[in-house]
Formats: structure tokens, sequence, C-alpha cells
């Protein structure tokens, strides 16, 4: 089992902070483990005070869930109450936020965490991880929920 080693996550900020910078947006970053720990967490300057708990909630759904969070809305949009429950659960560090910006970390098939972005609209938050992830060479495809196989999206 790989894991996220503390190099790889502030590598993940790092570059998401100068993305972010790019498209002059100030943003808070999050990366968790697979188990949804938080690995490192920064905010940069002129991002909202609320963006760092954001960041970190959208990071843990993206490792827990094993999927990325705009996968998962649809899911949430036919069972919310189910969602709503899924944040009340003993076991549950962070609510579950499934939006954009909220992105499974995966390397060579596995789930190794998640990396949250918030302060920008929601689209800019999933450009920036999208971005990210995909020019260090993390995995951006995943199955569709509860289907084993080709990713979603994925021509045969």
């Amino acid at each position: 089992m790989s894991s996220l080693s503390l190099d790889a996550a502030e590598e993940l900020v790092d570059a998401a902070l100068e993305r972010a910078h790019a498209l002059g947006k100030a943003v808070s970053v999050a990366v968790v483990d697979a188990g949804g720990f938080v690995v490192s967490v920064r905010r940069s300057d002129g991002a909202r005070p609320l963006t760092p708990d954001i960041a970190r909630a959208k990071a843990y759904t993206a490792a827990i869930m094993q999927r990325p969070g705009k996968m998962l809305k649809k899911w949430q949009e036919s069972q919310p109450v189910f969602f709503s429950q899924l944040s009340q659960l003993p076991g549950a560090a962070q609510p579950i936020m499934a939006t954009e910006g909220s992105v499974t970390i995966k390397r060579d098939g596995e789930v190794i965490g998640g990396l949250g972005i918030a302060g920008g609209t929601a689209d800019e938050d999933q450009q920036i991880a999208d971005e990210v992830l995909r020019s260090l060479g993390y995995e951006l495809d995943f199955a569709a929920w509860g289907v084993s196989g080709k990713p979603a999206g994925k021509d045969s």
C-alpha cells in the first residue's frame, strides 16, 4: 500500500497555490492521506478565514469516499438524507462535501489521499485541483460509483 508523504503533500499544496495565484485567486489548500487525516493545510494571503476548514472537508470527502466530490453530487442530490447522516457518524472527522474542488489523489490505481481547494468559484477550485494533479502525474479517472471496470466517461 502506498502512502502520501509530507513532501508529496507539500508539492501538491505549492503547485495549487501557484496555480491559484496565476488565476488571481486567494485560496486554501488541504491534503489528507487515504484515511482522511490531515497531512498539510495552507491558507494563502487574502483567502477568507473559513476556507481552510472547507478545503479540509473537501479533501476528507475525496479521500474517504474514494471519488472526487463532483462525482458524488448526483448521489447526494438523489439521497440528501443519507449524505447528511454521513457527517453525523461517530467516525466522521469532517463534514462530507460532495462538490467541486474535492479531488481524490490516486496513483498506480490506488487511492492515497484527497486534495481540497477552497476560495475560488466551484469551477475555479476544480480547475486548480485537476490541473495540479494532472501536472504532477496523478490519475484523474475513476469508475462510476458501484461499477467495476472502465472509468466513467471513458469509451471502450
